[in-house]
């Protein structure tokens, strides 16, 4: 939903916060803000967020699952070329250890489903890598390469 778009941004924050290089600035959120509620109110197909209602705060939210799917050149075992990335998963810290992120990355593993995705990628943080692995996610070997253009 568009109006929750100020909370995502916060818990996208708290998730960015708990990272080892973080870098804990806030500048960007203004900015962010309206491309955000943009791709929340879009129903493309390609992008979801899913959220859980923050149990004892109106209008907040405990928890944050988000992610896209990306097209690739199909090949053998993915003819569709369809990808899911998740990259954004966030709890409230008040909430935590109660099946948020779970259930929110549930929801999202049905939407890659629902739309094709032959798999799912992310990346983690060792607090995260135990959710992800009991979900069915595995190490991958070979190495991502970045370039920041």
């Amino acid at each position: 939903m568009p109006e929750d778009a100020g909370e995502v941004l916060r818990l996208r924050q708290v998730m960015i916060d708990s990272m080892a290089t973080a870098d804990g600035s806030t500048d960007w959120h203004a900015r962010s803000l309206p491309t955000l509620r943009a791709r929340l109110a879009e129903a493309d197909g390609t992008f979801a967020a899913f959220v859980v209602d923050h149990p004892e705060r109106p209008g907040a939210l405990a928890a944050l699952v988000a992610g896209t799917l990306d097209y690739r050149i199909g090949r053998a075992g993915n003819p569709l070329g369809t990808v899911g990335y998740v990259f954004s998963v966030a709890t409230d810290p008040g909430t935590r250890r109660r099946g948020y992120a779970r259930a929110c990355m549930d929801a999202l593993l049905e939407w890659f489903r629902e739309r094709g995705a032959d798999r799912v990628q992310l990346t983690t943080s060792a607090q995260g890598r135990p959710l992800y692995t009991s979900l069915g996610f595995r190490p991958k070997p070979d190495p991502l390469l970045e370039l920041w253009l």
